[in-house]
């Protein structure tokens, strides 16, 4: 007998079957198995990218001797990958939110 929840279960299996998985979005994330847009994907690049940049500058720093500014830009790329952890939560939360709200098309 087909009902409305075997037809929405087999929706969500059909949609994780056939999702266009981008690589995976981030070095730090615990979860690349969920979709995401090309905008999260530039996003989180450029996160990536900015932390990045911090370690390298803080390993120069250091090279040249300097462990006050070295130890700075250390405290800036935790913080900067604290705020990425958050941003990106922030992200899934709204977005299965919004996917709660919309109807399910048969």
């Amino acid at each position: 007998m087909i009902t409305r929840s075997n037809l929405a279960e087999q929706l969500r299996e059909y949609q994780i079957r056939s999702k266009h998985d981008w690589a995976s979005v981030s070095f730090f994330s615990s979860t690349s198995n969920l979709t995401s847009s090309r905008v999260d994907v530039v996003v989180f690049v450029i996160w990536e990218l900015l932390i990045l940049a911090f370690l390298v500058f803080s390993a120069v720093s250091l090279y040249f001797g300097n462990m006050r500014l070295a130890f700075i830009l250390v405290c800036i790329t935790l913080l900067l990958l604290l705020c990425m952890r958050i941003t990106k939560q922030v992200r899934l939360a709204r977005k299965k939110k919004r996917r709660m709200l919309l109807p399910l098309s048969m």
